[in-house]
C-alpha cells in the first residue's frame, strides 16, 4: 500500500471496508470498537500516513488546543519563568501557549486580548495591568489571572505569591540583622501591585513598633520603574539628598541590582554602607557583586498553577496564593560588621609590617543560601 497525500477518514473506510463513523470512532478512541477493526484502521494509518486534520477536529469539538498568555513584560526574567511554568505545564497536556507581552500598556494588553479571541484560543492566562477587565466577559472564553495584581477581581480564578508573608519574611531577617526600617523603591505610583507592596512593609513595620513600644516613622517611598535603569535612578534620587539608608527594600530584582549599581557609583559599598533587598528571586541576583539577598516568588509555580486552573475549568471562586521563600545572600549584613576605612594603619602595628588586607574592613561572611 502506497504512502498517499492527504489522507482523509473516507480513504481509510474505504480501505478498511468499514464505515466512516467506525473509522473516525477508531481514531479517536472511542470505546466498545472490536479488535479486529481497531487493527484494520490502525495498519491503513501506518501505511498511509494519515495524520488528523486539527482544524477540522477542532471546529467539531470547539477547542484548538491553543491557550494564550499575557504578560507585562517579557523581557523580566521573572515573567520569562512564568511563562515557562505555564509552558511546562501546557506541554505535559499536549497544549500549545501563545504568548504576549504587554509592557505594561492597557491598550496593548486590549489588542493582545483581542487577538487571542480572533486565534479561537480555548483561553486565556493574564497578568491584568489595567484597573478594569469588564471586557473580558464580552469575550466570552475562560480566563485565569495570575500575579499580585489579580486580588482586584475577585469573580476571577485566580493565582499569585503570597505578597504580605513574603514582605514579613524578608523584613523579620533584616530587623534580626539589627537594621532599621527600609527605604522603599518601588513600580509605578498607578500599580496595584506597588500600592499593595507598600501595604505590606507599612503593616509590618508598625506591627514591630507596636511589639516594641517604638514611635512610627514615616516610611520613605521612591517612585520608579520595574526595571535596572528605574531601580539605578531611584537609588540616586534617595542618595542625591544626602540620605544614606541602613536598608533598601527593592520591589523588584531589577530595581534591586539598579540600586547597587548606584551605590557603587557613588562611592559606597554593599552591604557595608548600604543593604539592598530584592523581590523575585530571578537568576541574575545570583551573579551579582555581591550576591543579592532576596524573597523568592514561586514563579514557574505560577505559570503551572495558572494552566492548571484554567484547564480544569475553575471557576471564581478559586484563588491560589503560594508562599513566597527567602534566599540570604551578601547584599543584607549587620551595620556592626560595617568597619570604617582608615588612612593609617592600627597603632600597635608597624607600618612596615601591614599587609594591603589590614587596611581594608574585614567583608562580611557570605549568608548561607537557603
Amino acid at each position: 500500500m502506497k504512502r498517499r497525500q492527504g489522507t482523509t477518514i473516507v480513504d481509510i473506510a474505504r480501505l478498511t471496508g468499514l464505515s466512516k463513523s467506525t473509522v473516525s470512532r477508531v481514531l479517536t478512541d472511542a470505546p466498545n470498537i472490536s479488535d479486529e477493526a481497531r487493527d484494520k484502521v490502525r495498519e491503513v494509518v501506518r501505511h498511509t500516513g494519515y495524520r488528523p486534520n486539527d482544524l477540522a477536529r477542532s471546529l467539531r469539538s470547539g477547542r484548538t488546543g491553543v491557550v494564550g498568555l499575557v504578560i507585562p513584560d517579557i523581557a523580566n526574567p521573572f515573567w520569562a519563568d512564568v511563562a515557562r511554568g505555564a509552558q511546562d505545564a501546557a506541554s505535559d497536556s499536549g497544549t500549545s501557549i501563545l504568548i504576549f507581552s504587554s509592557d505594561w500598556d492597557p491598550e496593548r494588553e486590549k489588542r493582545h486580548f483581542r487577538a487571542l479571541v480572533q486565534a479561537r484560543v480555548d483561553g486565556a492566562i493574564i497578568n491584568p495591568v489595567r484597573d478594569s477587565l469588564d471586557d473580558i466577559e464580552d469575550f466570552n472564553i475562560p480566563v485565569v489571572l495570575i500575579g499580585s495584581s489579580a486580588g482586584r477581581f475577585s469573580g476571577l480564578p485566580s493565582v499569585g505569591s503570597d505578597i504580605e508573608q513574603g514582605v514579613a519574611l524578608g523584613l523579620a531577617h533584616t530587623g534580626g540583622l539589627g537594621l532599621s526600617q527600609p527605604t522603599l523603591i518601588v513600580g509605578d505610583a498607578e500599580r496595584s501591585a506597588r500600592v499593595r507592596f507598600v501595604a505590606a512593609v507599612q503593616a509590618h513595620v508598625h506591627g514591630r513598633h507596636r511589639t516594641q513600644d517604638q514611635t512610627n516613622e514615616p516610611l520613605v517611598v521612591e517612585d520608579g520603574h520595574y526595571t535596572v535603569e528605574g531601580g539605578r535612578e531611584a537609588m540616586a534620587r534617595i542618595l542625591s539628598r544626602r540620605q544614606t539608608p541602613d536598608l533598601i527594600f527593592a520591589a523588584n530584582d531589577l530595581m534591586a541590582l539598579g540600586a547597587m549599581q548606584a551605590v557603587r557609583a557613588a562611592g559606597l559599598r554593599c552591604p557595608e554602607d548600604i543593604s539592598i533587598l530584592g523581590f523575585d528571586g530571578i537568576p541574575a541576583g545570583a551573579v551579582s557583586a555581591p550576591a543579592l539577598t532576596t524573597v523568592v516568588k514561586p514563579s514557574r509555580q505560577i505559570g503551572a498553577s495558572g494552566f492548571a486552573l484554567l484547564s480544569e475549568g475553575a471557576t471564581g471562586t478559586r484563588h491560589l496564593t503560594l508562599p513566597c521563600t527567602l534566599l540570604e545572600r551578601g547584599s543584607v549584613a549587620a551595620r556592626a560588621l560595617s568597619v570604617p576605612l582608615s588612612d593609617t594603619p592600627p597603632s600597635d602595628t608597624p607600618p612596615s609590617d601591614t599587609h594591603l588586607s589590614d587596611t581594608f574592613p574585614p567583608r562580611p561572611p557570605l549568608l548561607r543560601a537557603v
